[in-house]
């Protein structure tokens, strides 16, 4: 049913299950903290896997600077590094060496990186006013991470941009199942504009991220997310793998939030329409 790298799934991924000894360190980092992606990842051809775990490892990377340096001007230090990085310093490091190699391969494309970096120099300190500008954000980064992964299997100009749709798509939903850990963190990502119109301050969201007055809030960002997303259509081979973290987006945008290990029957699904190549 699968075609070229597909066939290899079950390998990989029975050894993914037994321990990181098999898998390389980006491939490891991904598995660990970006599981959708890692499952994802593994129906895209073998040969193209290690650009497209650098990837992931690389937006991991740019992820944990807001978290780990709470102070926005040391996380905006961490984000100047990569950048440093994407414009070409080699560094060694078990994420900048590879994706050092992969940019000056051709695999990655310095400019979809960094907007990748653009969007979480945004999200240092957070000022979601608008629908429209939250909307944005989600385009130039989760939307141009699947436009990245797009390049890396060689998807057409066409299907990129319904890519960076997708992957913004697939970055609502994330903001939605992680409104608790960022409220935790004293960070809120959730359009001004939306707060207001239910009578929501920032620190009650921080407060109580779940309580009943962010329903209505959740409830549109969702409808963004949706109409990112629209209806599931037909991939080309072997884009498909890029596209695939969509289907869990529609699953998540269908229920009430929630942060946690993924059912058996969202990894059913990504796998079903892996096989049918719809997304």
């Amino acid at each position: 049913m699968f075609r070229s790298g597909c066939v290899k799934l079950a390998p990989l991924a029975r050894c993914s299950h037994v321990g990181s000894m098999f898998l390389s360190p980006v491939a490891d980092i991904v598995r660990r903290h970006d599981p959708d992606r890692y499952f994802a990842t593994l129906f895209a051809p073998e040969m193209h896997r290690p650009a497209l775990f650098t990837l992931y490892a690389f937006n991991h990377e740019l992820a944990r600077a807001p978290e780990v340096a709470r102070e926005p001007g040391l996380a905006l230090i961490r984000l100047h590094w990569w950048r440093e990085v994407v414009e070409g310093q080699a560094k060694a490091h078990e994420v900048a060496t590879p994706l050092h190699e992969a940019l000056m391969g051709g695999q990655l494309h310095a400019q979809n990186l960094l907007a990748m970096i653009e969007a979480r120099e945004a999200e240092v300190s957070p000022s979601m006013e608008s629908a429209a500008a939250w909307r944005e954000w989600l385009l130039m980064g989760a939307g141009s991470l699947a436009v990245a992964a797009g390049r890396v299997l060689g998807a057409s100009e066409d299907d990129l941009l319904r890519l960076r749709r997708l992957g913004a798509g697939y970055g609502a939903a994330g903001v939605l199942r992680s409104v608790v850990f960022a409220a935790r963190q004293g960070r809120c990502l959730l359009p001004a504009e939306f707060l207001a119109a239910f009578g929501v301050t920032p620190d009650e969201a921080l407060a109580e991220p779940l309580g009943p007055k962010l329903k209505g809030v959740h409830r549109m960002m969702g409808f963004v997310g949706g109409a990112l997303l629209g209806a599931p259509q037909r991939c080309g081979w072997p884009w498909v793998s890029a596209a695939l973290p969509a289907v869990l987006a529609r699953r998540d945008l269908a229920r009430p939030p929630r942060y946690g290990p993924r059912l058996l029957g969202d990894r059913l699904a990504v796998t079903w329409a892996a096989a049918r190549r719809t997304a």
